[in-house]
C-alpha cells in the first residue's frame, strides 16, 4: 500500500507538472509567426497598413554637447548625435521627401510616422519645436510622430506640445536611459539620474503619450546580470516599446579612448544573440520591440564588424528562440515594487 501511495503521488506530480507545461505551451504567442512583438506588428494593427519611419535630423542639439551639462555627449554618441541614417539638410520637408522617395523604391504604398531621431529633438523653445514637428506632420501620408530625446528635457510646455499633438495624431516619446545603474551611467556621461526617467516615464502616462526606452547591451563594465536588470526595470515600468541596441564603436567618440584602455570588452555575435533572447524572455508580451540589434555607419564603425549584417544578426536570434522553444514574455515576471514606483 505504502508502495502503492508513492507511486500515486508520483504520477500525480508528473500529470501536474505535464500540465504546467503543457499551460506554458498554450501560452505561447507568435506576432505575425515572430516569437516577439515587432513594431512593424504594432503598427500594421493600428493603421491597417505598412507604416514606415522616416528618420530626420530636425537641427538641434543636445545640453550634454554645448556645455548646459557636459561637451562631446555620451562616450558612445557618433557627431551626428547617433542620428547616422537620419535625413540630411535645413529642410526638413525636402528631408521627409528625399527618404520617402528612397523607400518608395522597395515599397510602393504605406503611411509614415515621422521620427526625429538626431539628438535631443524636445531641446529647443516650444515654438521652435511645434513650428518643426507640425511641417511634418501635416504633410501627406504621416499618420504620427516619434521623438527622441532625454528624459530632463520635458518642460511642462513640452509636455502640453507633445499631448496636444497626441490629440490628432499618434505620437511616441523614445528616452534614452541606456541603463538603470548609476555607476555605468557616470562611465558613459549620461548626465541625469534615474529619477529624471522615472519622472519623465510619469509625466507622459499621465498625458496617454506612449514611452519607449532605449536600452544599450555591451556597455563599459556591465555584466549580463547587470544588462538582465535594466531590462527587467523597463519590462515593469508599464511603457509601449523598447529598443535593445548593440554597443558601437564607433570613430571620433570618446568610447575609443576607453577601448583603448582596456577597459571596453566587445561581444561576439554568439553572445550577443543569446543576450537578447534572455532579454525578450524577459519582456511582457504587450509591449512593443521597437529595435533588437542595430548596424552602424559602415564607415566609421570600428567595432563589432559582424554586426554590419543586421539582417543575419536578427535571422540568428529568431533561430536561437526556435531552438530554445522560447518567446517573448515566457520569463517575465512582474516586479511590484518597480511597477508601484511607476503608477500614476
Amino acid at each position: 500500500m505504502f508502495g502503492f501511495m508513492i507511486y500515486y503521488i508520483y504520477v500525480l506530480h508528473e500529470t501536474e507538472n505535464f500540465k504546467s507545461e503543457h499551460a506554458k505551451v498554450m501560452k505561447m504567442k507568435t506576432w505575425d509567426n515572430k516569437r516577439y512583438h515587432t513594431l512593424n506588428y504594432f503598427l500594421r494593427n493600428k493603421f491597417g497598413d505598412k507604416v514606415f519611419k522616416v528618420s530626420l535630423d530636425a537641427g538641434f542639439t543636445c545640453p550634454n554637447r554645448d556645455g548646459s551639462l557636459s561637451s562631446g555627449g555620451c562616450v558612445f554618441c557618433s557627431p551626428r548625435g547617433s542620428g547616422d541614417f537620419a535625413g540630411t539638410g535645413s529642410n526638413l520637408i525636402q528631408q521627409f521627401e528625399e527618404v520617402k522617395e528612397m523607400m518608395s523604391k522597395k515599397w510602393k504604398d504605406g503611411k509614415y510616422i515621422a521620427y526625429f531621431q538626431a539628438y535631443t529633438n524636445t531641446y529647443a523653445e516650444v515654438e521652435i519645436l511645434r513650428e518643426r514637428y507640425y511641417s511634418v506632420l501635416n504633410l501627406e501620408g504621416v499618420v504620427g510622430i516619434a521623438i527622441a530625446t532625454r528624459p530632463d528635457c520635458l518642460s511642462v510646455e513640452i509636455l502640453d506640445l507633445l499631448e496636444e499633438i497626441s490629440k490628432d495624431k499618434y505620437i511616441w516619446v523614445e528616452l534614452g536611459l541606456q541603463t538603470m545603474h548609476q555607476s555605468t551611467a557616470e562611465v558613459i556621461n549620461r548626465g541625469y539620474q534615474l529619477d529624471s526617467y522615472i519622472k519623465a516615464v510619469k509625466d507622459l502616462k499621465r498625458r496617454n503619450i506612449d514611452v519607449v526606452t532605449h536600452v544599450i547591451l555591451g556597455l563599459p563594465g556591465e555584466s549580463k546580470e547587470d544588462m538582465l536588470k535594466t531590462v527587467e526595470f523597463v519590462a515593469n515600468t508599464g511603457t509601449q516599446g523598447i529598443k535593445l541596441h548593440l554597443l558601437h564603436l564607433v570613430k571620433d567618440t570618446k568610447l575609443v579612448h576607453i577601448y583603448e584602455k582596456g577597459q571596453l570588452r566587445i561581444m561576439d555575435m554568439e553572445e550577443y544573440v543569446e543576450l537578447v533572447v534572455s532579454c525578450i524572455e524577459r519582456i511582457p508580451e504587450e509591449m512593443v520591440m521597437h529595435r533588437i540589434t542595430g548596424d552602424g555607419p559602415r564607415e566609421t564603425l570600428i567595432e563589432p564588424k559582424w554586426s554590419l549584417k543586421k539582417w543575419e544578426v536578427i535571422n540568428s536570434i529568431e533561430h536561437h528562440m526556435m531552438d530554445c522553444d522560447t518567446w517573448q514574455g515566457k520569463e517575465y515576471v512582474k516586479k511590484e515594487a518597480i511597477v508601484q514606483i511607476f503608477d500614476i
